[in-house]
């Protein structure tokens, strides 16, 4: 494993919870990894163990001591897999909805990466072992394009990219009721249900900030057909910034939608643009709305 890694917090970083930091930091490792490494006391700040909580102040000297990642090991299994583009850098893909991105919580088989690794050789190591490749993720019943990295200095790059916000994000999705504004901005924090522990909520006025914009792309007499783009990527942030307002994703039972309208939530990643690693030029990835959904709009709106 490789040595110690060195860093320093400037008078920018105070406010800022050590965890966090670090993953801005070091983009190249996931954020579950720096914590377990903070918690294993192999992250000292001025000589001393820290919790992952910890907020700086500015000019601490941060050590960071990595550790080996766990022996597991994702595997190939021959699952169809749609390829929208690819690069010697970069691949991207159409996930369907009801496939889980990574392994987790008991499921290892079945996966978007056990997928990838029967069609593409090699992919970045970056994020581990169980997961090659991600750089980021779609929620289970959410369809559209994924970005995979297939080497690690291309897995860095795109972190980076993701960690200040420069990859754009477009999704669509339908919602309940009339949604009033043609266009706004959801400014309103997500953190963790402390109540129910599998949802996220913005209504506590606490956790990680949360930008989403929407344009209304159609009206109907029930619902409203919408454009999202995000400016952060939060755990189920359009899910949740959308039911804070109102007007839960349509299919959504999880965020309040009413049961029996469709069997999978309305949400696409329908379109993504960043830099090529290498190149540096723009890339834009789109993915058309899944039929299942075009039927579901056209009997819905």
């Amino acid at each position: 494993m490789e040595g110690r890694i060195q860093l320093e917090a400037t008078a920018a970083d105070a406010g800022k919870r050590l965890d966090h930091w670090l993953q801005e930091r070091l983009a190249e490792y996931s954020r579950s990894r720096l914590q377990s490494w903070i918690k294993a006391g192999r992250v000292r700040v001025e000589g001393a163990e820290v919790k992952a909580s910890q907020i700086l102040r500015g000019g601490e000297r941060v050590e960071v001591e990595p550790a080996a990642l766990p022996s597991l090991k994702a595997f190939p299994e021959d699952l169809p897999v749609k390829v929208l583009y690819e690069d010697a850098d970069v691949v991207a893909v159409d996930k369907p909805a009801g496939m889980v991105v990574h392994a987790g919580a008991g499921r290892h088989a079945g996966t978007l990466v056990n997928a990838l690794l029967n069609r593409f050789a090699k992919l970045s190591e970056a994020g581990g072992g169980e997961r090659p490749g991600i750089v980021h993720r779609l929620d289970r019943d959410t369809s559209g394009v994924l970005l995979v990295a297939r080497h690690d200095a291309a897995h860095r790059s795109l972190a980076e990219q993701f960690a200040r916000r420069e990859v754009e994000k477009i999704y669509l999705t339908l919602v309940h009721g009339k949604v009033k504004r043609e266009h706004g901005m959801i400014d309103k924090p997500v953190a963790r249900d402390p109540v129910r522990r599998t949802r996220m909520t913005a209504r506590t006025g606490r956790g990680r900030k949360a930008l989403t914009e929407y344009r209304v792309l159609r009206r109907g007499e029930r619902m409203t057909y919408l454009e999202i783009r995000l400016h952060t990527g939060r755990t189920h942030q359009i899910r949740v910034h959308m039911a804070s307002l109102g007007h839960p994703v349509a299919g959504d039972t999880l965020y309040g939608a009413p049961g029996g309208v469709m069997e999978r939530t309305f949400l696409h990643a329908h379109r993504i643009a960043f830099r090529s690693p290498s190149g540096g030029q723009r890339v834009e990835v789109v993915s058309p709305l899944p039929a299942d959904l075009e039927a579901h709009l056209e009997g819905l709106l």
